[in-house]
């Protein structure tokens, strides 16, 4: 799954429309993520969660730390220790 990444948004693309993304607005050095949609087709896949591992990767390379405002981003982060390090306090 090719997941781009532009405009404060990850997403993934299939013939030129958005079939998933997920928002987070910057803040100094804190990521607040506040959406994350999947679209039917894709439901179920892991997309999502791929999509949360690629703020987290990112987060981790730039030094910053994520505020899951999104429920869906906060529940992937709680249910995954590895996500933890970069959840801000």
């Amino acid at each position: 799954m090719d997941i781009k990444h532009d405009n404060n948004k990850f997403f993934v693309e299939r013939d030129s429309e958005e079939m998933a993304s997920l928002a987070y607005t910057p803040n100094g050095d804190v990521l607040t993520v506040d959406h994350t949609e999947v679209s039917p087709e894709l439901s179920g896949q892991g997309v999502g969660k791929q999509l949360v591992s690629e703020v987290v990767q990112y987060a981790r390379n730039e030094g910053k730390t994520i505020d899951a405002q999104c429920p869906f981003a906060r529940g992937v982060i709680d249910k995954t220790p590895e996500f933890q390090d970069v959840l801000k306090n």
